[in-house]
């Protein structure tokens, strides 16, 4: 850097790199030359500032955009009102273009020693002799130039009036007197090395001083009393707080490493507690702290350092503990015996005080006594609660006593603490203290008592005016009886009742009705008061509640309805004015027999029944008499009208059942869908039936609706055994005579003769469907449409009768329908004649003397099969 110093401080010259970082040293201007007495030194630039000894630094990063940049320096003398300039000039340096080597030679680049010494180390508090030279700093061009040495920083002066000084002429560096290392750690001086004529050969040095510490400062206690607190009977080990100290010496070194111990204890007893040496944690140590023995505790605590060796500085604290109280005494009472006296009837006074000793702290919830009744008093005539200020317990009466029930009371009364109790290792367990308190009851001359003294009396509404609903008496409680008391009720009260002023007996003076007016609560209460001769009353109280009647019919809400083809059930809903149990569950019942062979009620809930019709119901206005019975029995007439019309919306039906109509009828596709199918799956049956009934052994020509509709008539069960009796007439072979007939012969058989009423016709009409027989015998074929033998017509019937059961126990929707055919366990007294099979001679010599001694029910059987 060549420092130029222009005539009148005009202009001075720094050569300087392209690029500049932060707190870079540009050069050193010769500032007493200018002014000698600067007071005000100042850059006319920000990116640059003026040290007092005329270094220049740069305070941020920069780069010299043009070859040359210009700032001004302005001195100013503020009592000589003396001003100077001087104009710095920025010049990049030249790069120098290396010589280009051939590639076998090694690339060496020499460059110059740096002056630079090792830090120096100056003894802290050092004893001298001052001043004390610390080291000398020698630039390796001052055997070429005339050197003058020079520096900056804190403590530095150009003379020994500072704490250090460097010597212009040698660079020795001398220290004037001790320094403190808290105050001054280290030192870091620029030393500067320049020619008569103000040229620096050298770059700047920064020279390191670092004091060494010496033990000067003893160790000390951050606070000068700890306070901490620990429970009583807490175990050893546990901790109770932690001492801290500090030593302003050098950090991690034997001057800063601390040793905690305890120097003595108050009261001097065994040691409670142990202080951790190194981290100076105190313990407890004693296993039985008592509170009630020892309140507190305090101790000396001592720290030194040099790791505690004797020759190390110490300080002394003191720490204080306080043990905390837990709850690990019982209360105990003062007296084990207490009495005292009461009135009868005296409510809400206080009648005794008891009180406790207790050993843990007052005023804490380990002393707050707790006091309770454990026995005496079982009718809850007695509390007891505690004085907060006194601790004592407060014994009152908060139900009269009675003196002709019991002169004396006994009470026993106990105490704990509020707090649990907390006891120390190894203790027995805390009983608890109890005392007992006799009572006597002083008696007193009371007015007549009602018992019970609240009576509650129902009465049924819409009862009759002086209906007797009941009987409220009172009694002396000095005699026992009702003797001389007179009774009235004072007006101002609900008049729904009065009270004979002899007898008691209560009676109605109104009709009591939950729908009129303040009867609409459904009760009221009435006191009622007792005189005695000597003018003393007594007073109790009637509750009379009004008891909901069946008054009201159960009614249906809605009873005009449509139904359309669909035939969706419609929801009947009834309403009962009644309250329960007179209200719901309803009953509802079709009082008209050809309707309700026509629909049908069921159940949905308490409230509503599903009304239907049954599956061959003609369209039509139909008015249905449907009764509800509501749950008290109490029965409701109403008529349901109903128009069951040919619709599909409610809305097409004008009031009138709506038929179908003769105009044009357009079928969708699934309609004839299934008009194809159902044809076609006639038509197989058909095909099925005819194949059956064309085969056979012995190819009877029958149709297969002999047994379908049509009226059978059977006088038997079972296949009879042949009868030889004389009361049994055989029947003519003739088709024209009806009846049935016993034929003997090798071959048994039985005769369906199909006469006037009897006939094997289809119900339905549609022509005569009879079932004929072919037979065949010996090769000769013979028709006979009239007889038939029992195991043809079992063969014939039995299946399709079977089938014709089947489908007749389903309903519409093909379930199993539960009230078509029912199996009972019992069908009525039993007959004389027994079996069917009875009537059929086993033995020629028995008589059937039995058949006129028959039931009626079976009488129409036997005139079938006898003839008297």
């Amino acid at each position: 850097v060549l420092s130029l110093c222009c005539e009148a401080c005009k202009k001075v010259v720094f050569h300087v790199p392209s690029e500049l970082e932060a707190d870079t040293l540009v050069g050193r201007v010769d500032l007493k030359e200018c002014l000698q007495s600067a007071e005000f030194i100042s850059s006319s630039d920000g990116n640059f500032k003026v040290l007092e000894d005329g270094s220049v630094y740069t305070t941020s990063a920069l780069s010299l955009s043009a070859e040359k940049k210009t700032f001004t320096i302005l001195l100013k003398d503020i009592q000589e009102q003396v001003q100077k300039k001087i104009h710095v000039d920025l010049v990049e340096e030249q790069k120098k273009t290396p010589n280009t080597r051939r590639a076998r030679d090694t690339v060496l680049k020499r460059t110059k020693r740096r002056w630079g010494p090792i830090p120096s180390v100056m003894i802290e508090n050092s004893l001298g002799p001052f001043p004390l030279q610390i080291q000398q700093v020698q630039s390796d061009t001052a055997q070429n130039y005339t050197i003058y040495y020079s520096a900056s920083g804190p403590g530095i002066d150009q003379d020994p009036k500072g704490l250090f000084y460097i010597e212009r002429e040698t660079g020795n560096i001398f220290a004037t007197r001790a320094v403190d290392r808290e105050q001054y750690p280290s030192f870091q001086i620029i030393c500067f090395a320049t020619t008569p004529d103000g040229y620096s050969p050298e770059v700047p040095l920064v020279h390191t001083i670092r004091i060494e510490d010496d033990n000067d400062n003893a160790p000390y206690f951050t606070q000068d009393l700890f306070e901490f607190c620990v429970p009583e009977n807490s175990r050893p080990g546990v901790v109770v707080g932690k001492v801290i100290a500090e030593d302003r010496d050098e950090p991690y070194t034997l001057h800063t490493t601390l040793k905690y111990r305890i120097v003595s204890q108050t009261p001097p007893i065994t040691p409670a507690f142990s202080l951790h040496g190194d981290t100076g944690v105190i313990s407890v140590l004693l296993p039985q702290l008592d509170r009630e023995l020892v309140p507190s505790y305090t101790l000396l605590v001592e720290v030194r350092d040099m790791a505690g060796q004797p020759f190390g500085l110490c300080t002394t604290g003191t720490v204080l503990i306080k043990i905390e109280d837990t709850n690990d005494n019982a209360p105990s009472f003062k007296q084990l015996q207490y009495e005292t006296r009461v009135e009868e009837n005296r409510v809400s006074v206080e009648i005794l005080r008891v009180s406790v000793v207790d050993l843990d702290e007052p005023g804490s919830p380990g002393s707050g006594a707790v006091y309770e009744i454990i026995r005496g008093n079982d009718d809850q005539a007695f509390e007891i609660t505690t004085d907060k200020n006194t601790n004592e317990g407060i014994l009152c009466v908060v139900k009269g006593l009675d003196y002709e029930t019991a002169k004396q009371r006994i009470l026993v009364i106990g105490v704990n603490n509020e707090a649990p109790y907390l006891l120390a290792p190894h203790s027995q367990q805390l009983s608890q203290s109890t005392c007992s308190v006799t009572v006597h009851v002083l008696d007193v001359d009371e007015g007549p008592v009602f018992k019970p003294c609240l009576l509650r009396l129902d009465v049924k509404e819409c009862e009759d005016i002086g209906t007797a609903i009941g009987r409220y008496v009172a009694e002396d409680p000095e005699t026992g009886n009702s003797e001389g008391i007179r009774y009235r009720i004072p007006p101002g009260q609900c008049n729904w009742i009065n009270i004979d002023d002899k007898s008691g007996e209560v009676r109605t003076v109104r009709v009591l009705d939950r729908d009129i007016g303040e009867m609409r609560r459904g009760q009221c209460n009435v006191t009622v008061l007792a005189i005695d001769r000597n003018g003393k009353t007594g007073t109790g109280t009637i509750q009379v509640c009004i008891v909901p009647g069946n008054k009201n019919f159960p009614r249906i809400t809605q009873t005009d309805y449509i139904m359309c083809r669909d035939r969706k059930p419609i929801c009947l809903t009834a309403q009962d004015g009644d309250e329960a149990p007179y209200s719901a569950p309803f009953v509802y019942r079709i009082t008209d027999r050809r309707l309700a062979s026509m629909w049908k009620l069921t159940p949905h809930d308490d409230n509503s029944w599903y009304l239907s019709p049954k599956s061959d119901t003609p369209y039509g206005i139909y008015e249905i008499p449907v009764s509800v019975i509501d749950n008290g029995g109490k029965i409701g007439e109403n008529t349901v009208r109903v128009n069951l019309c040919d619709c599909v919306t409610p809305s097409e039906c004008d009031g009138t059942t709506r038929q179908l109509s003769g105009g044009n009828v357009t079928l969708g596709l699934w309609a004839i869908l299934a008009m194809i199918l159902g044809s076609l799956l006639l038509l197989l049956i058909l095909i099925t039936i005819c194949g059956c009934c064309g085969a056979g052994v012995m190819h009877r020509q029958v149709t297969d609706d002999c047994a379908n509709h049509n009226l059978i008539i059977s006088n038997t069960e079972a296949p009879g055994e042949e009868v030889m009796d004389h009361n049994i007439i055989p029947l003519q072979n003739t088709c024209d005579q009806g009846g049935y007939g016993v034929k003997t012969g090798e071959q048994q058989t039985f005769e369906m003769v199909k006469g006037r009423g009897h006939t094997l016709e289809s119900v339905k009409g549609g022509g005569h469907q009879t079932l004929g027989s072919v037979k065949e015998g010996g090769g000769q074929t013979m028709m006979d449409t009239c007889r038939y033998s029992y195991s043809e017509w079992h063969n014939f019937t039995h299946p399709r009768l079977g089938e014709k059961v089947h489908l007749c126990r389903q309903d519409e929707e093909q379930k199993h329908s539960e009230d078509y055919l029912l199996s009972y366990n019992y069908e009525g007294k039993g007959s004389l004649a027994g079996s069917v099979g009875c009537c059929s001679d086993q033995h020629e010599e028995e008589a059937l003397d039995f058949l006129d001694q028959l039931e009626p029910k079976f009488r129409t059987l036997a005139e079938t099969c006898i003839k008297r």
